[in-house]
């Protein structure tokens, strides 16, 4: 049907973007997200770029799921029926931002441009006064195609310092809001970002209830509810994933503490597929639930590598399906753990899995992150590297990825038997085909089928 003819969906939806990193884009738009709850309306967020612990932040501050909108990684046809879906439903859409708004390609700007989305700026203006009026206004008309909602003055110290921005600033981009510095608002982090809502879930709601209450006396929310709607149109574009290509598979997946990095949309995507989903903890269970298929995400096992190590019954199960050939996918943190050791942030090093030679160490604040697609012979799968740690004395890799933008090789990826482990995050609606393949194992298939023959 096209699109003309398609029922459009319209609400206010604005993308909270800022000039750089750390003006306070996840702060604030907790503290919206959680105001607009509290007045009883239905909040959406999302978040620019590939991304786990923002999204865990917002959810909770939102009070449901929040998925990334990558116009590289997703598609611009898949992040357009996101955004049609959530503005059937909402009062209001939130977009956070990805480091400064024109940063990267696609930029954050590129997708406020792509969905209409006006852009509300958010400065830290501590120590500037008139500059950050000509810094808006320079982000203002640097694209033409950009339409700005108005500024939000974040860390505005006093009335007065209020009062000198906003004289400067031109009549055609209001300030929205001035909010002073307050730590009991600001989020706490770690070495890849924010640390995760499931460990501070009571600290994060009294700092959602208090930034809630500092911008109800703003009257940004009221503000925004009041701003012409957009008007968003299902996508045309995008494909249905294959129904039943996983039908009678059982996917064990591992979600605690320790592997978390799960975007909502692969599980989604996996159970529109016809997947069973069963979840286990590394961590603390002692045996694996029934399954066909295993999937070990990333996320923090260097936070918990003695536990991980400690585990033994974990590991003897983990080691046995792996022997048997069963289609398995390591990402990141997942990855760390299939190798024989993992040295953590203190120079403690703990054995692993050791179903794939090698070892991984922590290396502080530098690291590894970008777009970039995994080639796999099941078909290309976009996705991302994020992460601090090195790995070496690997096997040689079965293939490395292909950076968005750069022509250097990307991240190694390796497949061992049924195991397919790499520090990429992939993103499973870019190529549900190619995820139903690997789940599925029809790769092992082939390989079992080899290592029969060569007995013969």
């Amino acid at each position: 049907m096209a699109e003309s003819m398609t029922p459009a969906a319209a609400c206010p939806a604005f993308l909270i973007a800022a000039p750089a990193s750390g003006q306070g884009k996840t702060t604030i738009t907790a503290a919206l997200a959680r105001r607009l709850v509290q007045m009883g309306l239905c909040v959406r967020v999302f978040k620019t770029g590939p991304d786990y612990l923002d999204p865990q932040v917002l959810a909770q501050a939102a009070g449901s799921p929040v998925e990334p909108l990558d116009l590289w990684m997703a598609g611009e046809a898949y992040c357009r029926q996101r955004l049609y879906e959530a503005a059937q439903e909402a009062d209001l859409i939130l977009v956070e931002g990805a480091m400064g708004i024109f940063d990267g390609t696609p930029s954050s700007a590129d997708l406020a441009v792509t969905f209409g989305l006006p852009l509300l700026l958010l400065m830290d203006v501590k120590g500037m006064a008139q500059t950050a009026a000509a810094l808006a206004a320079g982000v203002a008309h640097f694209r033409t195609d950009l339409t700005l909602a108005g500024l939000i003055a974040n860390g505005c110290a006093t009335e007065r310092h209020r009062e000198l921005i906003e004289e400067a600033l031109p009549t055609t981009l209001p300030l929205l809001a001035n909010i002073g510095r307050d730590e009991a608002m600001a989020l706490p982090e770690r070495h890849l970002g924010l640390v995760q809502a499931s460990e501070i879930e009571a600290d994060l709601e009294t700092r959602f209830e208090h930034g809630a209450s500092v911008l109800a006396e703003t009257g940004l929310a009221e503000r925004l509810l009041a701003y012409p709607p957009v008007v968003f149109h299902p996508s045309t574009q995008l494909s249905t994933p294959p129904a039943e290509a996983l039908a009678g598979v059982t996917i064990a997946v591992a979600r605690d503490q320790a592997f978390s990095f799960i975007y909502p949309a692969n599980l989604a995507l996996l159970v529109q597929m016809g997947a069973q989903l069963r979840f286990f903890s590394p961590l603390y269970d002692t045996d694996l639930p029934p399954c066909d298929a295993l999937w070990l995400p990333g996320g923090y096992p260097e936070l918990h590598a003695a536990r991980l190590a400690a585990n033994q019954p974990m590991k003897t199960a983990l080691k046995k399906v792996f022997h048997k050939g069963m289609p398995m996918l390591a990402e990141c943190g997942g990855f760390l753990y299939c190798l024989e050791q993992l040295t953590d942030y203190e120079g403690q090093t703990h054995p692993m899995l050791g179903v794939l030679a090698g070892e991984g160490a922590m290396r502080g604040r530098r690291g590894c992150q970008g777009m970039q697609s995994a080639p796999l012979p099941e078909g290309t799968i976009r996705g991302h590297a994020h992460h601090r740690s090195v790995s070496h004395s690997t096997p040689p890799p079965l293939t490395y990825a292909q950076r968005q933008r750069h022509p250097a090789p990307g991240e190694a990826i390796y497949r061992q038997r049924g195991l397919t482990a790499s520090y990429l995050h992939l993103f499973f609606p870019h190529n549900p085909e190619a995820i139903a393949r690997l789940f599925r194992g029809d790769q092992v298939t082939s390989w079992l089928q080899g290592m029969a023959d060569a007995t013969e």
